[in-house]
């Protein structure tokens, strides 16, 4: 009899990529997936710490799941991720109807964890221990078996290529939530891929917390490769069709990964590169381990090789200590990266953090102009780039339809509107030409040939 999952992912692309894994783990002790709280067995919020706000919901929707659990005795709730890395103890006295607290590093034992918990409402199950290994038999034995195909329309997907941070950026949380890096092996990545491709998908971002040093801090199960040896294995699967990754630290961005872009025709040329500063002041007490100028060295490469290149970036405003010299630097980088795109926050301690220590905290107020201030100009930049493809024939991969209207991607990462009598389905490649710009999308009209 088939039980009901309802899953709430919070954050990245990391937990959205955990999260399918746990569905498909779980689709083998016949639980599906519902999209209501209320119809549901298994409650797993799977949770970001990265942000303040991110942690704030989680807490706002247990409080409204209470009365679920109160009223389902054998409901099963569980919270997931980084907030559950972190805060295990909080959860649990904040939230006692919590049935699983469950680490980065333990979704892999999310079934056997159920199994003890099936028919017993007085035990509580933690598991938080980051010494977990990314060498995951469970999974790797449910791929090598019969893996759920992707849902209909699913044309692309994320592939997990390691996970861990040995970085350790001032403000981050990563190091202690997902642990040292590791680096999963080849043969595997190569095997999913694979069987993605055979189940339909046209389109894979290989994922990480920093991708640029795959296979570099640990020795994988088979040959050692760089990452940018990994795209050239990964770009030859058969039935392939497009090729992506996130996210990158500019400090391991070598020579060999930008020469990529010229070298792998699948591989889309966008490019998430994030700065966080243009203050060498700034960087060095972020402790991101390259300059303002190293970057733009590293654009000015990509922009070679690839020209077409579009670039996006990830900026804090207002970290500890900013002048207004040194926002001013950042503002002067935005102008002269001109990215296509960016994600900008105010800066906010985090637990664990080296940062969360300085002392020489930005006012809030300040935070918040500087903000409304990058943001402004960047969608003024994001719009004069946008208007540069009118006129112009892209190549459009479709994601979805919506009456006569579809909707669908460039290589660059640009949403394209068009309006469609013929039923193109989700992964179908067509030909756009290019007619209006705005600051967040294109439209367009379909042209003769790509």
């Amino acid at each position: 009899m088939a039980k009901h999952l309802y899953i709430k992912t919070f954050g990245c692309q990391m937990n959205e990529r955990d999260s399918e894994i746990i569905e498909q783990l779980l689709a083998q002790s016949s639980y599906v997936l519902v999209t209501e709280p209320e119809s549901a067995d298994l409650i797993l919020i799977n949770t970001c710490s990265i942000r303040d706000k991110a942690e704030q919901k989680v807490y706002s929707l247990l409080g409204q799941l209470a009365p679920l659990k109160k009223k389902n005795k054998q409901l099963k709730i569980g919270v997931l991720g980084c907030v559950a890395q972190q805060e295990s103890e909080n959860i649990v006295k904040r939230a006692p109807f919590v049935d699983l607290v469950i680490g980065t590093q333990q979704i892999y034992r999310i079934p056997e964890m159920l199994d003890r918990l099936a028919g017993n409402v007085t035990v509580r199950e933690i598991a938080t221990d980051l010494a977990g290994s990314f060498v995951i038999p469970a999974f790797q034995k449910l791929l090598k078996g019969n893996p759920p195909s992707p849902a209909s329309g699913e044309f692309r997907k994320f592939v997990t290529i390691m996970q861990g941070c040995n970085n350790y950026c001032s403000y981050c949380v990563v190091p202690s939530t997902r642990g040292r890096e590791v680096s999963r092996s080849v043969a595997d990545i190569l095997e999913e891929v694979q069987l993605l491709v055979e189940q339909g998908v046209k389109e894979v971002t290989l994922l990480g917390q920093n991708v640029n040093s795959y296979g570099q801090t640990n020795a994988v199960a088979d040959s050692p490769v760089t990452f940018a040896g990994l795209l050239h294995k990964v770009a030859k699967v058969p039935g392939l069709e497009r090729l992506r990754f996130t996210t990158s630290n500019p400090k391991d961005l070598s020579e060999e990964l930008i020469r990529c872009f010229a070298e792998i025709d699948i591989l889309c040329p966008h490019f998430h590169l994030p700065v966080q500063s243009g203050s060498n002041h700034i960087l060095q007490r972020m402790n991101r381990k390259y300059t303002r100028e190293q970057y733009l060295e590293k654009i000015e490469g990509l922009r070679r090789v690839r020209p077409d290149i579009a670039l996006a970036t990830d900026i804090i405003v207002g970290f500890p200590g900013e002048s207004d010299e040194d926002f001013a630097q950042t503002m002067d980088l935005l102008e002269t990266v001109r990215f296509h795109g960016s994600f900008s926050f105010k800066y906010s301690d985090r637990p664990n953090t080296r940062s969360a220590d300085f002392t020489d905290k930005v006012p809030e107020q300040i935070k918040k102009e500087r903000l409304q201030q990058f943001q402004s100009r960047q969608d003024q930049i994001s719009l004069e780039q946008n208007k540069k493809y009118v006129d112009t024939v892209q190549t459009v991969m479709v994601e979805s339809r919506d009456n006569e209207k579809l909707k669908g991607r460039t290589g660059t990462n640009h949403i394209v509107h068009f309006p469609c009598q013929i039923n193109h389905h989700p992964g179908e490649t067509v030909a756009v030409k290019i007619t209006r710009a705005g600051m967040h999308s294109l439209q367009g009209e379909l042209a003769e040939k790509i």
